[in-house]
């Protein structure tokens, strides 16, 4: 088993950390997001691995608007229910999104406890949790900060369907 590596890039959306063990990716968050990792003491900087230039390049090309699918290899571990909620979410396709009652309502659970597994989410943009809105659409709760939701949104969106942001 290879050691654990990390990579930091700075997106179009902010600040980005990318960790990765045996070519898959294990994490990739906003730096400042809620729930981001402290870089462990066994971690390895590797900036140039290349499953880090790999997501680096589909996360560019998608703030670009060139992608909206990712082919990244990533594994997650979390609870049985977070993984089944982080793939219900990993489903919702490009443009399209899902509101935390739906969702919750197709799962058998709570909004609140959809909203706190998307909140730990360990995949940011892949896994797009961003797509996952309040009722009528309402941004609400997300660990990356509602302006940057907004962003996220707003770039799979037709141009007469954009929501305001604050300036």
């Amino acid at each position: 088993m290879q050691p654990t590596v990390y990579a930091r890039h700075e997106s179009a959306f902010g600040p980005l950390l990318l960790r990765a063990r045996d070519n898959k990716l294990t994490g990739l968050w906003f730096a400042d997001q809620a729930h981001a990792p402290q870089i462990g003491s066994d971690w390895k900087r590797d900036d140039g691995a290349g499953i880090f230039l790999r997501t680096i390049q589909q996360i560019d090309e998608f703030a670009k608007g060139k992608r909206r699918q990712f082919d990244v290899p990533y594994t997650m571990s979390g609870s049985p229910f977070q993984m089944l909620v982080w793939q219900s979410i990993a489903a919702i396709p490009f443009g399209q999104t899902q509101t935390y009652g739906d969702m919750a309502r197709r799962l058998g659970a709570f909004p609140r406890a959809i909203g706190t597994a998307a909140g730990r989410n360990p995949i940011c943009l892949l896994v797009p949790c961003h797509r996952v809105v309040g009722t009528n659409g309402a941004l609400t709760g997300y660990a990356g900060g509602l302006a940057r939701k907004a962003q996220l949104l707003n770039l799979e969106r037709p141009a007469s369907l954009q929501l305001a942001t604050a300036g």
